[in-house]
């Protein structure tokens, strides 16, 4: 059972945490702005098409890890025990996925603005820019939605950064290239009838994933 009232109540303490610490925003839009402008200080003499594409979903799969790691971190046992007392395991980590995906699509348009504006739209001017922009959406969520799992599994695990790492890579990794598939058809101008296989596949890895995470959590927050 869904409880919206104690998921509403969660997102709203996210929102309170993260008002607290700017500076973990300002961190990351940083860390955005400095991988792209050394991209474009190391690719500045021109590239095509495909590399713009992959160069921008790498920096931005980067500073996912970068944003997300700290979703289960910044909680003492003490904050996670009064928690648990209170509302439903499963309100939490839809709480914290649903924030996490916000936060993902606005860092991810943030990330896209910056590298529009630092590396050129020479990509997209055949560009099919709905497609490219739901490409971005979906990308954005569906890291939001694998990687909040891995930062609850990693913080029980008492390893939050190396075994995010070691476990993020391999699962974030077929929705990368199903991402990155479906936008570099986007920026080739290629019609929805292609490209919608990858942007189904994409949304139901997503699905796939909040499932899992709807079942597994609950053990996870018990121990």
């Amino acid at each position: 059972m869904i409880r919206t009232t104690e998921i509403a109540g969660l997102i709203r303490l996210e929102v309170a945490l993260d008002l607290r610490q700017r500076a973990s925003w300002a961190g990351m839009l940083l860390y955005v702005v400095s991988a792209v402008y050394v991209a474009f200080l190391a690719v500045k003499g021109g590239m095509g098409t495909s590399t713009w594409n992959a160069l921008f979903w790498i920096i931005l799969l980067f500073a996912a890890f970068n944003a997300l790691a700290r979703s289960f971190q910044r909680e003492d046992a003490g904050r996670q025990l009064y928690l648990y007392t209170l509302v439903d395991p499963r309100s939490v980590i839809l709480a914290r996925t649903i924030y996490n995906a916000l936060t993902m699509v606005l860092l991810s348009l943030l990330s896209l603005t910056f590298y529009v504006l630092f590396m050129g739209d020479h990509a997209l001017e055949q560009a099919h820019l709905g497609q490219f922009l739901l490409a971005v959406v979906l990308g954005g969520i569906g890291f939001a939605t694998v990687l909040t799992l891995i930062a609850a599994i990693a913080s029980r695990a008492g390893n939050g950064a190396g075994l995010m790492a070691i476990l993020g890579f391999p699962l974030v990794l077929p929705l990368l290239l199903a991402v990155m598939r479906a936008s570099k058809l986007s920026l080739d101008g290629v019609a929805w009838s292609v490209t919608s296989t990858y942007f189904l596949g994409s949304a139901l890895l997503d699905v796939i994933t909040l499932t899992l995470a709807w079942l597994l959590f609950p053990y996870l927050w018990r121990d």
